[in-house]
C-alpha cells in the first residue's frame, strides 16, 4: 500500500475560482512562517523534556532484565540450585512471554491513544515482578517470575518506538530514537555500576543474600518511576491534553506534511485488525525482522558482558566496574551516528559501518587473549548497538502509514528480533570459555547475515522509489514527494 494511493485526501478541497496552490499560505493559522517556526521549536522542546523519561523507564527495564547475570556469579546459582543450562533457560524465557505480547500490546496502545496510563502501568507491574524475583528458592519459581517478567515487559519497547513515531519527523526520529535506546545502551553500564554497589555492600542484610537486594531495590525504584511517568509522558497528538490547540493541530500537520498524508484516520480501512492484515502480509517486514534477528543474535554478549570482562583476571568487584565504560562509548558512538545520519537521511551505511566494526571486535576477541586487546575489542562488541539504533529509525521511516499498520509492524519486528535473544541466551556456555572463540565466530556470522539482508532491503526501497518518481512524472507533479531513506 504505497503512500501516492492518499494523495489526494491531503489536498484542498476544489474551489469554484481556480487557486494556485503555490499562492496559499499554509502556515496562516499559525501566524506565518516565523510564528510558525517558533511555536515547532516550542512544541519539540515541550515534547523532548516529557519524551525524556522513556530514557530512564527504558534503562529500568533492562537493569531489571538483566540482573540475573550480575547475581550470577554472586550466589544466585548456588542459592537456587540451578543445574546445566538452566541459568541460560532462565534469561531465554523471559523472551517467550516478551515476544507473545509485542502484537497484542501495540494494538491495544493505537487503539486506546494512551500510552502515558498504558505504559506506566505496565512498568508498575513488571517492577513488582521484578522484586518478587528474589523471594525465590528454586529453579521453577525462578522461571515463573522470568516469563512473566517478559510478559509484562514486552509493552514498552515497541510501544515506545511508535510513540515517538506518532509526534517526530523523519529528520528527527532518528535522533530520538538514539537518545531512547541509549537508555538500553546506558542501562548496560549503569546497572553494572548499581549491582557492583548492591551486590558488594549489602549482603546479609536482614539475613537476605545480596543478589536477592538486588532484585528488591530495583524493582521498587521501577515502581517509584512509573508513579512519575503517569504524569509526565505525553498521548498521541490528538489525545494529548496539555496542548494548546495551536499545538496540536501543528502536530498533527508536521506528520501530514512528513509523508503526503494525515498519521490518525485518513489512511485506515477496514476494522481493528485490518492493520495486522497489512502488516502480516507485507514479506518486507518480515524480511526486516529477520535483518534484526540476526544483529540481535550477534549482540547476545550484552547479558553475559560481567562474565567476558570477567574473562580479564580481575576481582568480581572491579569485573563489574569494567562493563560500565564500553557502553559510555557506545552511547557516544550511538548518540552521534543517529545525529549524522539524520542529518545526511541516509540509514544503510551508517547501519554497517557500525557492524562491521563490531566484527574487528569479535576477531580481536577470537585471536587474542591479551588483556588490553580484549578489552579494546568489547569496546567495538559494545558500539554494534549503535547500528541498531539506526536501523530501528529506518524502520520507522520505511512503514509510514497507516498508523495501524505501522504499530504492528514496529511489534513484529521487535517481538521476531527477540527470539535472536533465545538463541544467543544459549551460545555462550561456561565451557566454550575463557575465549569464547565458538560464541564471537557465531556472532560474527550474525552480523554478516544482517549487512546482507539490510543491503537487499535498501535495493527494494530504491526500486519504490523509482515507482513513485514515474507516478509523479506521469500526474505531472513537479514538488518531489514522499520517498523512502536508503
Amino acid at each position: 500500500m504505497s503512500i501516492s494511493q492518499y494523495s489526494d485526501s491531503a489536498s484542498l478541497p476544489p474551489s469554484k475560482e481556480h487557486v494556485d496552490p503555490e499562492d496559499i499560505d499554509t502556515d496562516a493559522e499559525f501566524g506565518g512562517l516565523a510564528a510558525r517556526k517558533e511555536l515547532e521549536r516550542k512544541l519539540l522542546w515541550k515534547l523532548d523534556l516529557r519524551m525524556s523519561i522513556l530514557v530512564l523507564i527504558y534503562i529500568l527495564n533492562y537493569v531489571d532484565r538483566n540482573n540475573a547475570g550480575a547475581a550470577r556469579s554472586r550466589g544466585l546459582v548456588a542459592d537456587l540450585h540451578l543445574a546445566d543450562q538452566q541459568f541460560a533457560t532462565l534469561l531465554s524465557i523471559l523472551y517467550v512471554g516478551y515476544i507473545i505480547m509485542q502484537i497484542p500490546s501495540n494494538m491495544f496502545l493505537n487503539y486506546t491513544g494512551k500510552p502515558s496510563l498504558y505504559l506506566p502501568a505496565c512498568m508498575i507491574v513488571w517492577g513488582m515482578i521484578s522484586a518478587l524475583t528474589g523471594i525465590t528458592t528454586n529453579f521453577t519459581g525462578a522461571v515463573i517470575t522470568r516469563f512473566f517478567l517478559g510478559f509484562v515487559e514486552a509493552a514498552f519497547f515497541p510501544g515506545a518506538l511508535f510513540l515517538l513515531s506518532k509526534w517526530y519527523k523523519r529528520t528527527e526520529i532518528g535522533f530520538r530514537t538514539a537518545i531512547l535506546y541509549c537508555g538500553n545502551i546506558i542501562s548496560n553500564a549503569f546497572g553494572a555500576l548499581l549491582a557492583s554497589g548492591i551486590l558488594g555492600g549489602m549482603n546479609n542484610i536482614l539475613g537476605h543474600a545480596a543478589w536477592r537486594w538486588l532484585f528488591y531495590l530495583e524493582g521498587a525504584l521501577t515502581v517509584f518511576v512509573a508513579i512519575c511517568a503517569i504524569f509526565i509522558l505525553p498521548d498521541f497528538p490528538s489525545t494529548t491534553k496539555w496542548l494548546s490547540d495551536d499545538e496540536r493541530r501543528l502536530a498533527l500537520r508536521r506528520m501530514e506534511e512528513d509523508a503526503g498524508v494525515g498519521d490518525q484516520k485518513e489512511t485506515e480501512e477496514g476494522g481493528l485488525a485490518h492493520g495486522l492484515y497489512l502488516a502480516v502480509t507485507d514479506w518486507t517486514v518480515w524480511w526486516f525482522a529477520m535483518a534484526v534477528n540476526a544483529i540481535v543474535v550477534s549482540l547476545s554478549f550484552n547479558a553475559y558482558f560481567p562474565t567476558l570482562s570477567a574473562t580479564l583476571g580481575y576481582n568480581p568487584t572491579v569485573s563489574l566496574l569494567l562493563v560500565a565504560p564500553p557502553f559510555v562509548f557506545a552511547a557516544i558512538v550511538a548518540f552521534c551516528l543517529c545525529r549524522h545520519s539524520d542529518y545526511k537521511q541516509e540509514r544503510f551505511y551508517h547501519i554497517i559501518g557500525s557492524w562491521v566494526a563490531g566484527i574487528i571486535g569479535f576477531i580481536i576477541a577470537i585471536s587474542t587473549m591479551n588483556t588490553a586487546a580484549r578489552y579494546v575489542s568489547l569496546f567495538l562488541m559494545a558500539q554494534t548497538y549503535a547500528g541498531l539504533v539506526v536501523m530501528l529509525a529506518w524502520m520507522n521511516n520505511s512503514f509510514p502509514r497507516p498508523p495501524s499498520k505501522r504499530a504492528v509492524c514496529v511489534a513484529i519486528i521487535n517481538g521476531f528480533s527477540q527470539l535472536g535473544n533465545v538463541a544467543g541466551s544459549y551460545i555462550w556456555p561456561s565451557s566454550w570459555g575463557p575465549t569464547y572463540r565458538y560464541s564471537y565466530g557465531i556472532c560474527i556470522a550474525g552480523s554478516g547475515t544482517a549487512i546482507i539482508m539490510a543491503w537487499v532491503f535498501k535495493q527494494h526501497l530504491i526500486s519504490l522509489n523509482k515507482k513513485l518518481d514515474r507516478e509523479e512524472q506521469e500526474k505531472g507533479v513537479k514538488e518531489k514527494g514522499f520517498r523512502y531513506l536508503l
